[in-house]
């Protein structure tokens, strides 16, 4: 326990008040005393207290009146009830109105009085962890929940991003295919990731297109134009050459731009495709 620990002891006989001041000498606690009920709010008002020990009956404000605006303004201070009556509706009305801790009968066992306190303060600064533990959760909540909002927020950029560049190859695709030329774009590893509807037309149907390796279904001679146009990595290269009956001219061109690197392969028939 870190913070001092300090009793507020309310009654209105004086006797009482010292007894519970002896009581507690030999403890490490500030002991308090009030003469009524006014008295120990504007106490309360002017002190942190962690537990309040208050006489039933008293005159102007009994026990249960006080330890209700104790309640009130001090929720977090543990209360416990003196009284020399056994009046069973009393302690009840104590317990409930009050949410009284304990409620202790005159004359007390010294011993059972130290032991409950003790109980008491144990339950104040659990009650004081509990709430330091949630506005710790509360404040992470809070956290959390901006990390979530800012992670929904760069998915649904990402997601944006990543749909405008599925429509954007689409749209490239349609461009490529309007072109009355044969395009092939090849990798370094030798595989078409670009072709248009022409070339294929011209390449036949050994030619299967996108993710193949120019190994495989190229009709003769084109596979070794694009080995001749990576071997040079610089200006153009041109051939006349004849593809399934298809005569025009081959064009390529070594690409390598923004960590892409590949071949362009253009081929430009004779005469006008159909």
């Amino acid at each position: 326990m870190e913070e001092e620990i300090k009793i507020l002891c309310v009654d209105d006989e004086p006797n009482v008040l010292k007894a519970l001041q002896r009581l507690f000498l030999d403890d490490d606690y500030e002991i308090l005393t009030a003469a009524s009920g006014q008295d120990g709010l504007l106490m309360l008002e002017k002190e942190k207290v962690q537990l309040v020990i208050s006489d039933y009956r008293m005159p102007m404000m009994n026990g249960v009146e006080f330890l209700k605006e104790v309640r009130l303004h001090h929720p977090e201070t543990v209360r416990i009830v003196l009284s020399g009556y056994a009046d069973t509706a009393a302690i009840v009305s104590a317990i409930n109105e009050g949410e009284i801790y304990k409620f202790i009968p005159k004359p007390w066992n010294d011993d059972e009085l130290k032991v409950t306190v003790l109980n008491a303060l144990e339950r104040y600064f659990l009650y004081k962890e509990n709430a330091r533990l949630t506005v710790d959760l509360k404040k992470k909540n809070e956290e959390l929940s901006k990390v979530n909002a800012q992670l929904e927020k760069l998915l649904l950029e990402k997601s944006n991003s990543l749909e405008f560049k599925r429509r954007a190859l689409i749209v490239l695709q349609d461009v490529i295919d309007c072109i009355p030329l044969g395009i092939l774009g090849t990798d370094l590893n030798n595989t078409a990731v670009l072709c248009n509807s022409i070339w294929q037309s011209v390449a036949g149907n050994n030619w299967c297109g996108l993710g193949n390796s120019i190994e495989e279904g190229l009709p003769g001679g084109v596979a070794e134009f694009i080995h001749e146009v990576r071997g040079k990595e610089c200006g153009s290269v041109f051939r006349r050459i004849e593809i399934n009956g298809i005569h025009g001219k081959l064009i390529g061109a070594f690409m390598d731009r923004n960590g892409h690197s590949g071949v362009i392969t253009v081929f430009i028939p004779d005469e006008e495709m159909p």
